[in-house]
């Protein structure tokens, strides 16, 4: 269960609302959120982990308040970035899952072999000692989400994932993320994936414009987006 109550986000800096007072509840397994760039996406699912602090409200994971207890709730949402490259920092594939687990997993030769294993299931077994940078981006994002998924969390943001990532391994890891027993949250920009979901939320301008099906909901986006190009158009 992840709560939004009354949340919004406004820049420090320029006083520019970022994301309108939001609340709503989350409990589907898969949930898909679309919308224009710019839209307040990202603001919204960096909420649920303290990626970004509400200006007013509060946002619940599992009954904890994320500005409370940002450390607990961490440890069951992990986030999965659009470019690997912001959460891998070590050398090699196995040294960064091992850096994932080195708080879970004290002895070392128990958290390589826990680090094997998850690499292992992201079919990046025979891949552990090779450097990070000679992956390809389709292994770099499963070697990311290894890493994500073995502190085992409860919930998984997937914030556009497979944008930077060719067709091939686009589908291979929108598969796997739909397979995954966690409840995923997923932003994206590939409406067919959002229309894998169960549950899909349009943002815009800020603000939740609509909540429901997915069918329904990408047409609505559809709706803004044309609606938005024709009166953007010259005459």
């Amino acid at each position: 269960m992840i709560e939004f109550k009354g949340a919004s986000v406004i820049a420090p800096d320029t006083g520019v609302t970022i994301l309108q007072p939001t609340t709503l509840s989350l409990t589907e397994r898969h949930i898909s959120i679309v919308g224009a760039n710019g839209g307040g996406k990202s603001t919204l699912v960096r909420l649920i982990n303290g990626l970004i602090p509400p200006t007013e409200g509060s946002v619940e994971v599992e009954g904890l308040n994320v500005a409370t207890h940002g450390a607990e709730v961490r440890r069951r949402v992990g986030f999965l970035f659009t470019d690997p490259s912001a959460q891998l920092i070590m050398p090699t594939a196995v040294e960064d899952v091992m850096l994932s687990l080195r708080r879970s997993i004290k002895d070392k030769n128990k958290r390589t072999r826990a680090a094997l294993d998850a690499l292992e299931e992201m079919g990046l077994g025979e891949r552990a000692d090779v450097s990070v940078s000679a992956l390809s981006g389709g292994q770099r994002q499963l070697l990311a989400l290894a890493g994500v998924l073995a502190v085992t969390p409860s919930v998984l943001i997937a914030d556009e994932p497979t944008t930077l990532l060719d067709l091939r391994w686009r589908a291979h890891v929108g598969a796997l993320l739909r397979s995954l027993p966690v409840q995923l949250i997923e932003v994206t920009h590939d409406l067919d994936s959002a229309s894998r979901a169960q549950r899909t939320l349009v943002i815009d301008d800020g603000q939740i414009a609509f909540d429901g099906h997915p069918h329904e909901a990408i047409q609505r986006y559809r709706d803004l987006m044309f609606g938005r190009t024709a009166r953007q158009a010259p005459q």
